[in-house]
């Protein structure tokens, strides 16, 4: 993967994006900004605070599309095919309900409130995926 001279900008201008939209939350609605539980309630029927939830998703869906218009190369394809793609969703869907949230919640936001059982979790996603990554990228 070749990095850009702007790469840091982009992740910089993303980074401060996610801690502004996350603080954003927790201040007006009280809520932590865990993807996987945002929209996980959403496929509840009985969820009542729908509204903030398909509003989040619907800009983290926006700026996806905005981005895939505005800087394309800044936006990778994928190097599986959908098929495994949608499976290792699924893989991450079920790893977020064991683990009790996804690295959004634990990373961003768990790790910012001192978090000791985020910090254990984003200890454990960040080796699995490194040896997950050592051992995919062996392979191919």
């Amino acid at each position: 993967m070749e990095v850009m001279p702007s790469s840091w900008l982009y992740a910089s201008i993303g980074g401060a994006m996610i801690g502004a939209a996350s603080l954003f939350l927790l201040l007006t609605h009280g809520r932590i900004a865990g993807i996987s539980g945002i929209t996980g309630s959403l496929l509840q029927r009985s969820t009542p605070d729908r509204g903030w939830r398909l509003a989040f998703l619907g800009g983290l869906i926006s700026a996806g599309l905005v981005a895939a218009v505005v800087a394309p190369s800044a936006i990778g394809a994928s190097v599986r095919s959908l098929p495994i793609v949608i499976v290792a969703g699924l893989f991450v869907g079920f790893g977020t309900r064991l683990g009790g949230g996804c690295t959004s919640g634990h990373g961003v936001c768990g790790l910012s409130r001192l978090s000791i059982r985020s910090l254990i979790a984003v200890a454990t996603f960040m080796t699995t995926g490194a040896i997950t990554a050592m051992i995919a990228g062996g392979a191919s």
